[in-house]
């Protein structure tokens, strides 16, 4: 049996050994608890959220990206020095994990997740950065295995949505605020602020773009 994704021409065999690979690069994480370490990113194609302010639309359709053996995708990760593998989408949950997680701890590799919570998480982590969207909401379940918790601010009601889910995630679960790349001029003060007066809350920032990195 195997699975078509968004009822696209992508076939995805059901264990997960092949996904559709969008691009993956050896780069510095810019964002949230591990910014500022390298770390090799593999971005999969698809993704159903549909968040209006996202900045990779082109992984959306799972379709255009090729469809990948995980054992080549892993081995690629494993030619870089940094022992550290970030699994970002699209929304990467959509598709079973474990084949891919499995493969890189052999290889002694720590596994970093990326994703809205709209689908359950396979897979084995060392660390979840969920970041929910409006669009779909996080499960349950997802929200309880987070390990950081990233909250994308594009206006001031943002901080209140945000906060349902800080209440809703397990104890010691890193909290952080972002301010979406097209409003951080304007929302940055507000967040600055928030953070001061609400100090569990961290703020989040896209280094990468500041340093002109991928």
């Amino acid at each position: 049996m195997t699975t078509t994704v968004k009822e696209k021409k992508t076939i995805i065999p059901p264990d997960g050994s092949v996904l559709p690979l969008m691009e993956e690069f050896y780069t510095i994480q810019g964002e949230g608890y591990h910014s500022g370490k390298a770390a090799y990113f593999i971005r999969v194609g698809g993704c159903d959220v549909g968040c209006h302010w996202c900045d990779v639309k082109e992984s959306w359709d799972a379709a255009l990206h090729p469809p990948t053996a995980v054992d080549e995708i892993i081995a690629h990760a494993a030619a870089y020095p940094a022992k550290a593998v970030v699994v970002t989408g699209g929304e990467p949950a959509m598709y079973p994990l474990q084949c891919l997680t499995e493969g890189l701890k052999k290889k002694g590799i720590a596994t970093f997740l990326e994703t809205s919570g709209a689908y359950p998480i396979t897979g084995t982590w060392d660390w979840i950065c969920l970041s929910p969207k409006k669009t779909s909401a996080p499960l349950p379940e997802c929200l309880q295995k987070a390990d950081e918790l990233k909250v994308i601010v594009h206006n001031k009601h943002d901080l209140e949505w945000g906060e349902t889910y800080a209440a809703l995630v397990r104890t010691g679960c890193k909290l952080f605020l972002q301010p979406e790349w097209s409003k951080a001029a304007e929302m940055m003060p507000i967040i600055v602020e928030y953070v001061m007066n609400h100090p569990k809350w961290n703020v989040s920032l896209q280094t990468h773009k500041y340093m002109h990195i991928p």
